[in-house]
């Protein structure tokens, strides 16, 4: 998918993978802006529902709007394969992060109360992540941290999820 485009976005390099999904930092000429776009696996859209769990995740994340939360920008389902365009962010993931070296208790205490400021705001909205770990937290250059990848996620009262996990 490298140097290809997606929509209006030219896909530069691959930022992350996972089961659904693969993470792509892309460039968009109309707005001057890198996005990442989230990009469904073939083997998740031929799934029973995949795409219809895909496109959950999109509109789930895109009610949410918390100054922590990454903000999705764009979704096409009908697009061939089906994506999500959400903010870029430069640092990397707290895993990412904690690999290189350890954190101090300072700063650990600083993004945990980012993330659940995040995580608050979101079970006041009826939306339960269920997959909270470093590597579903993005750090920004200035050393905030973004909660991302709501895959897995369950509106609460209800039966509806997305992917089980593995």
């Amino acid at each position: 998918m490298i140097g290809t485009r997606i929509g209006s976005y030219e896909i530069i390099e691959e930022i992350g993978r996972g089961g659904m999904a693969t993470v792509y930092r892309a460039y968009q000429p109309s707005t001057d802006r890198f996005v990442a776009i989230k990009v469904i696996h073939q083997s998740v859209a031929l799934m029973d529902q995949g795409i219809e769990r895909f496109q959950r995740e999109a509109r789930l994340i895109a009610r949410l709007e918390h100054p922590h939360l990454l903000p999705v920008f764009d979704f096409d389902a009908s697009h061939d394969p089906p994506y999500i365009v959400m903010r870029y962010l430069e640092g990397g993931t707290l895993k990412d992060i904690l690999d290189k070296h350890p954190l101090p208790l300072n700063e650990i205490a600083f993004m945990m109360r980012q993330i659940t400021s995040a995580l608050d705001y979101a079970h006041r909205q009826g939306v339960i992540h269920r997959d909270i770990k470093p590597s579903n937290i993005m750090i920004d250059q200035e050393g905030n941290a973004f909660l991302m990848d709501f895959g897995i996620a369950r509106i609460s009262g209800s039966d509806m999820t997305g992917l089980t996990q593995t």
